[in-house]
């Protein structure tokens, strides 16, 4: 139909915490939805899915970001713009990008928060 259904998940390492809203019949959705979360101490990486909701059979993955805690380490001020989605299934071809800002709150050696604002898509 030329159109998406989409939403993001949020996941540290492999454990989803975080679900926005779906955007119903666009490739260019805007959800604004900004979360603050605890962060365990010993993270690896943060990966943003872009999903395209599908009633009548499992949703589809658009693509991902991934961002790692080294990644985050070197921009204490945190990342922040359009960053290119990857594919996660190899044969699948991805176009698309994702307008992120995402910040780690507090000091490494005590409880850490992440600040993560899922702006928009394209």
């Amino acid at each position: 139909t030329g159109s998406s259904d989409p939403y993001c998940i949020v996941k540290i390492d492999d454990e989803a915490i975080i679900r926005t809203a779906t955007v119903w019949k666009t490739l260019s959705p805007f959800w604004g939805e900004e979360y603050e979360v605890h962060l365990p101490p010993s993270f690896h990486s943060i990966s943003i899915y872009v999903m395209d909701e599908d009633a009548l059979s499992r949703d589809d993955v658009i693509g991902k970001v991934c961002i790692t805690r080294d990644t985050l380490a070197e921009h204490p001020k945190g990342c922040s713009g359009w960053m290119s989605l990857c594919e996660v299934d190899p044969d699948e071809e991805v176009q698309g990008e994702i307008h992120l800002r995402v910040e780690v709150l507090g000091s490494p050696g005590g409880r850490q928060r992440l600040r993560c604002a899922v702006l928009e898509a394209r």
